[in-house]
């Protein structure tokens, strides 16, 4: 198994001077805390900052904690105090954290801030280099290191890298005010793969490279000149049993004990964040102190444990929200104060986690309302605890966690009066709705544990690295051209494969509209009919329409990627053992489809069935496509079938049809000369890949192939083959 290297702002471990002397203690982030028992469970080395300057170093403490470090498979990047303030406090969290979640007035545009934050760059970049070994995977976390992709792979080329961004990504509108925003998102495509926790964040991301560096992309594949990466929705969890396990534990119902011999009887809210402006504090503050100006009859029955750990003290803006949260508790509790009864309980100071677990699990409500939030996890931490599935969770809908956790009661952070309501709505909910509810939610995020989670984007990393194997074909030169020219007219025995749609013609609206013309009709007779040539047109569309347009031709000829096969002048046979009995089920998933996405049609053949969406909004197919495979892999699961993602289509077919496998019949049938094989998509990697190492094989337009040359378009084709007809 390759060594995963995590690569982090902060190790899981962090040191302190204590009376003089240093300490190591479990850093409170919540990375290391998720990912902890993940990166102990296979061969790994976690590197970051270990939490103190060099300058508070003496000498030789930089070995000495090295040397301790290690012992926990930890590497530590060590950073002067400036480098600390400019970078982390300053660009990380005066530039991008505002940006990023739609904060655009709190951001400094410094351009002091970017060169620290280059700099701590590629000062990790160097590090990373010195401890690197063969074969390892590099997993790259969070914003504070968007350059580092690219940096790592400029170092090592041929390195797997994968990138997760905790934070939302921003709307290209926002992204766009970075003056610095083509080299971030270049740092980010050096990454195989890039994750993020919802599908609006990857339109976001693959938006911003369209507009910004005119890197188009299909189906979250992004095509650079040198490089393909893959962007794609990883919604991180928690480790559920773990929480759930904790929160039966006898230390933790000593704590709601405790709690509760304070509060007697009393509905109590919980809310736990960290300081920040984003999660939302004042605004929840506002709406509590409405529901009880609004609701009388629960004052003094009901409290509210206002929980927020200290974050960032040395950020200016951050001391200022401090200071405006305490004020406002202040008000809250001076005005709807009585003796014997606190309407909120304010706590700003970190909390032992039994405590927090007990506050979760006793906690009648709990709301979460950040004004943007990349997941959110309290919000599944407090599900966790809910045992016997009593509580309400309140959850913005501006969270990651919103699109997971529908049966929270869900508001929009900015209408006081809509959460003011929501606190009204939970108290007085029925038992019976809050376990229904909570147990469906938990099953969701039982299921998509942290393991689960980093498990898969694991997965999909190897898989995107494999797709890079093939990599970006070279323009094929003329030298090439002249050459195969050359061993054409020289071979004996020719074959030639040739795909249809976007590859002997450019795609149309409808499947319809792409008949060929007398030039190409013309041109495919030619070459067929010289008697050492075999041209066979290998194509996914159904044989009738292939015979209407190309039966006097007499060619050889492929439907349905190999569903339907017909010799050269021979009639059409059929793949043996082929069934259609799944049609109606794959329908009914592609006409929702098609009445979701305007402009999307269905094609039906014989033995498969196409969705098309060249001609949808690809503003609205960007952010649903992924469903929509998602619901047809769920339906063929375990089945004979294949999901094949093509050039804006997504077709359902016999898994054991392919136009590799149809080719061999081909390519085994005698001792070709010459062997030549185009195509425009992915459906024609399979035939690529099936290919002799003496084949030629070319990729029409840009991407990443097996195919060994490109040709940027149908015309190029046609040009090319009219060239292996001159003498």
């Amino acid at each position: 198994m390759s060594r995963l290297l995590i690569i982090s702002n902060r190790l899981p471990l962090n040191v302190e001077r204590k009376d003089g002397e240093l300490h190591f203690q479990p850093s409170l982030g919540g990375l290391a805390t998720a990912l902890g028992a993940f990166y102990k469970s296979r061969p790994s080395l976690w590197i970051g900052w270990p939490g103190i300057e060099q300058e508070k170093l003496k000498k030789g403490e930089e070995k000495e904690i090295e040397a301790k470090l290690a012992e926990e498979r930890c590497y530590p990047v060590f950073l002067s105090e400036k480098d600390v303030d400019d970078f982390y406090f300053g660009f990380c969290n005066q530039t991008i954290w505002p940006l990023f979640h739609y904060f655009p007035h709190f951001v400094e545009y410094d351009p002091n801030l970017w060169q620290a934050y280059q700099r701590v760059n590629e000062i990790f970049a160097d590090a990373i280099v010195k401890v690197a070994k063969k074969d390892d995977i590099f997993w790259v976390q969070d914003y504070h290191f968007m350059l580092l992709p690219r940096l790592i792979r400029d170092r090592l080329p041929k390195a797997t890298i994968g990138f997760f961004l905790h934070i939302p990504f921003p709307s290209y509108e926002v992204y766009r005010l970075l003056p610095w925003r083509q080299e971030i998102l270049e740092g980010l495509l050096g990454a195989n793969l890039v994750g993020f926790h919802t599908h609006d964040y990857v339109w976001n991301f693959l938006d911003s490279n369209r507009n910004l560096l005119g890197y188009g992309g299909s189906m979250g594949w992004v095509t650079t000149p040198d490089h393909v990466s893959k962007a794609d929705v990883f919604p991180i969890g928690i480790g559920y049993e773990h929480y759930s396990s904790i929160a039966k534990s006898p230390e933790v119902d000593a704590e709601v004990k405790k709690f509760k011999e304070k509060l007697g009887d009393r509905k109590v809210i919980v809310s736990v964040d960290r300081l920040d402006y984003s999660k939302g504090i004042p605004n929840r503050l506002e709406a509590y102190g409405l529901f009880l100006e609004k609701h009388p009859e629960y004052r003094e029955k009901v409290v509210f444990i206002l929980v927020i750990g200290p974050s960032r003290i040395k950020v200016q803006r951050y001391a200022d929200l401090k200071q405006q949260i305490e004020e406002m508790v202040g008000t809250i509790n001076g005005r709807f104060g009585t003796i014997g009864w606190v309407p909120v309980e304010y706590l700003y100071s970190p909390i032992p986690y039994h405590a927090l677990l007990g506050l979760y699990k006793m906690a009648d409500v709990c709301p979460i309302t950040p004004l943007r939030d990349g997941m959110n996890l309290v919000a599944k931490e407090y599900l966790a605890t809910k045992i016997d599935g009593k509580g309400v969770l309140i959850l913005s809908e501006m969270t990651g966690a919103a699109r997971e956790l529908g049966d929270a009661i869900i508001i929009n952070p900015n209408n006081i009066e809509e959460i003011a309501q929501a606190f009204a709505d939970a108290l007085a909910m029925p038992e019976k709705e809050q376990i229904e509810r909570n147990r469906a939610m938990q099953e969701r995020i039982k299921l998509y544990d942290i393991s689960r989670w980093a498990k898969d984007f694991i997965d999909k990393l190897y898989e995107a690295e494999k797709i890079e194997l093939g990599n970006v074909p070279e323009p094929m030169p003329d030298t090439a051209k002249n050459e195969l020219s050359g061993q054409f007219q020289k071979a004996q025995k020719r074959l030639l494969l040739l795909d249809y749609d976007g590859t002997l013609v450019p795609f149309a609206k409808t499947p319809e509209e792409a008949k060929p013309d007398a030039e190409l009709l013309k041109l495919l007779a030619e070459l067929d009919n010289d008697v050492r040539t075999e041209v066979v047109l290998i194509s996914g569309r159904d044989k009738n329409t292939l015979e209407q347009w190309f039966g006097s031709l007499k060619m050889a000829m492929v439907a349905e990627h190999g569903v339907w096969m017909k010799a050269k002048g021979g009639d059409w046979e059929m793949m043996a053992g082929l069934s259609d009995k799944w049609k109606d089920e794959v329908r009914f998933i592609l006409k929702l489809a098609v009445d979701r996405i305007a402009g999307s049609l269905i094609e039906e053949k014989d033995y498969s069935m196409a969705w098309h969406y060249r001609n949808a909004d690809p503003r609205i197919t960007e952010r649903h496509i992924r469903e929509i495979v998602n619901d047809l892999l769920n339906l063929t699961a375990n089945s004979n079938l294949k999901v094949l993602e093509g050039s804006k289509v997504v077709e359902v077919k016999n898994a054991s049809l392919n136009k590799g496998s149809t080719a061999q019949q081909w390519l085994s049938r005698q001792n070709w000369g010459f062997v030549l094989a185009i195509g425009d998509d992915v459906t024609d990697e399979d035939l690529f890949q099936a290919l002799p190492a003496s084949a030629w094989s070319i990729k029409v337009r840009p991407g990443v192939s097996a195919a060994k040359f490109s040709l940027d378009s149908p015309d190029d084709v046609r040009a090319l083959l009219k060239e292996l007809m001159v003498k």
